[in-house]
Parts: C-alpha cells; structure tokens; sequence
C-alpha cells in the first residue's frame, strides 16, 4: 500500500510542472490549462468520500490496484490525446483512479495494523505519498514526450498490489446513504474542520513562497530546495507523530502538533534562504506542520471503526480537497497586500485549528471490521 501510494502521488505531483507545456501543445489559454489541476483536484479528492462508498461496497484489491494504473496511466499520456477536451476527460479519469486508491490503501493500512501501532504505520502510508509528490516534479522534468515509460511503473506496482493484497470487500450489511452521511457528524465533524484549517495554512504558505522569496532576491533554485526540505521534514514528521499518537493519544499530539508550529512558522515565513537557520527551520516547521495529518486520519478511523475507508476519505481527499478550493482565497489576499501578509494570514488558520483540537475527545483504541 505504501509503494501504491509512492507511485500514485508522484504520478499526481506531475501535474502542475507540466502546465506550461501542455499549454503551448493544445494553444489553450492559462484560465483553460490551470482548469485540468480543478478537475484533477475535484475527482481525486472532493468526491473522494463518495469513492471511498463505493470501495466499501467493491473488493478493495480491485481499487488498490486500479488506482495507480488508472492514476498512472492518465497522467503520462496527457501529451497523446488529439484534443484539450479529451485531455480534460483523461485527468478526470486519472483523479478517479487517485480517489479510488486513497481510502482502500488507508483502509487496507488500518485493518491489518496492530492497535498499539495504529498511528506508527498510518504514517508510513501517508509517508509514502509525501515521498512521492516530492519526487514527481522530477518524473515531470523528462517531459510529455518520454513521459509514457514511467507509465511502466504504475502498470508493476498495480500488477504487485493485486497479487499480494487479500480480499478486503466490507462485512456485513448493506448500508443505505443516509447511514453514510450520518458518518460526517459529531466529533469527525470538528476534526474535518481542524483538518480543513491547517491544510489550507500549508496551502498558503507553500503557493506564497516563490513570490515571498523571488520578492526578497533568490530565484527557482532557492524555491526547490525550501519545497523538498519541507518535503522530507513532512514525512519524517508524520513517522513521528504517529508513532507518538500511539504512545500518548491522538487529541494530545493533534493538540501539541497544531499549536506548538505557529511561533515557529511566522520566524520561518519572515526568514530567507539568507540566514543560516532557514533550511533547518523550515525542515523542523515541516515535520511539526504535518505531524498531525496521518494522526488525523487514525482518528477519524477510530471515531467510525465500521467505515474505516469512508472516515479516512473524509480526512484525506475531502479536507484537502476543500482546502485546495480555498486557497485561491490566499492568492487574492496577497494581490490586495503581498504575499507575505497573505502567507502570515494563512498561518493565523492554525489558532482556530487547534481549538478545535482541544475540544475533541480522545478516541477508543477499538478493533477494526473488515
């Protein structure tokens, strides 16, 4: 599950480096090329708890392994299709592939996860994706042409995946669509939200930060290495607030890792790549920002033991999704102000967070069905 997620999200993270390309290959306009990111973002995470739905009533061997085919596939054939809305279509077909995959692999990830170290492999999962949207813009670097063999990739790790992988189809009863959206209320209610709220300060930090450090005199260059050092701090981050949620409880690292990142995510955002802290503050901010993310999903599982696969969508694609509708909201700010006023504004979302945070009740370490 965690090489299916490497491959998917490295697949996914190739998307916006190759815009301007398929821009000049279509003669679309940027309004029409930035749309495929929209629509990518749409099927692969804001219908991604409709998906997980329809992965509980399915095998979820089939959508483990679908989703980095279909994922895989899609994206690096973008620059094979003869017209822009055949284009449109095949990342909505790719992001389809992505939703299907994130809440069967979580689920899968859960299921079979000792209790008492729930949290500890939750976050390797989640650690793989982080790893491969770090690694994707470097897939995107061989261009459209040569894009197709990493395709190859996707094609093993699927056929790998429904080979090892057990029948992991949903016990029991059929549940009708009332049951499932009683599943978003009560305290998964308020970790969506928290969730909701630190994704979109990420969000606002990582879209401000090439204006933030062309602004004050550093180039692409400098803009990498921050995004791959915050990067890896992520994944290192989350391996260790899950691990630690395991040991001390959910609630407690939510709550430490929200609020004890904000002091520190103002120094990083009023620093530059000038002063000599700045690589290793930015990998500290990193990991401590992201602590709580696989925490979060581990929770929701807890919260909804019976719908592993509809809770973890709900954490996953559907706050993330929702986050990355808004963040639009930060580049507005930063043309009415600047773009580090806006990055600050994005920070300040971390107070209400963790509120919310500190108002959830820790949840039971229950036995999962599968």
């Amino acid at each position: 599950m965690t090489a299916g997620h490497f491959i998917n999200d490295a697949y996914g993270a190739m998307l916006t480096p190759l815009t301007p390309a398929l821009q000049q290959k279509y003669g679309v306009s940027i309004a029409a090329v930035t749309l495929l990111g929209s629509i990518y973002s749409l099927t692969s995470s804001v219908l991604q708890p409709l998906l997980g739905i329809v992965g509980e009533r399915v095998d979820r061997r089939y959508a483990a392994a679908l989703g980095p085919l279909m994922t895989g596939v899609g994206l690096t054939l973008m620059g094979f299709v003869p017209w822009f809305g055949v284009l449109l279509l095949l990342v909505a077909v790719a992001g389809f592939g992505s939703g299907f995959f994130h809440p069967a692999g979580a689920a899968y990830v859960a299921q079979n996860s000792p209790p008492d170290k729930r949290g500890l492999w939750a976050s390797i999962f989640s650690a793989g994706g982080t790893g491969g949207m770090a690694l994707g813009p470097v897939f995107a670097g061989v261009g459209l042409t040569h894009l197709p063999w990493f395709a190859l990739i996707g094609v093993g790790v699927a056929a790998i995946t429904f080979a090892v992988t057990p029948s992991g189809k949903q016990q029991g009863r059929r549940h009708s669509m009332a049951e499932y959206v009683g599943i978003f209320r009560g305290p998964i209610v308020w970790l969506w939200g928290m969730a909701v709220l630190r994704s979109l300060a990420s969000m606002g930090y990582n879209a401000m930060l090439p204006f933030m450090l062309i602004a004050r005199g550093f180039g692409q260059r400098e803009v990498g290495i921050t995004l791959a050092v915050y990067a890896v701090g992520s994944a290192i981050g989350g391996i260790l607030g899950g691990r630690y949620s395991d040991r001390y409880g959910r609630t407690p690292v939510l709550r430490a890792a929200i609020l004890g990142t904000i002091p520190f995510f103002a120094a990083l955002i009023l620093s530059s790549p000038a002063h000599w802290w700045f690589y290793p503050l930015t990998f500290m901010v990193g990991a401590a920002a992201n602590a709580s993310i696989p925490v979060g999903v581990v929770t929701a599982q807890e919260y909804a033991p019976g719908h592993v696969a509809v809770a973890s969508s709900i954490m996953m694609g559907f706050s993330w999704g929702v986050a990355g509708l808004l963040v639009f909201l930060v580049g507005a700010l930063a043309d009415a102000t600047n773009p580090t006023t806006a990055a600050l504004a994005s920070l300040s979302l971390l107070v209400p967070s963790a509120l919310i945070a500190y108002r959830l009740p820790e949840p039971p370490r229950t036995t999962f069905q599968n």
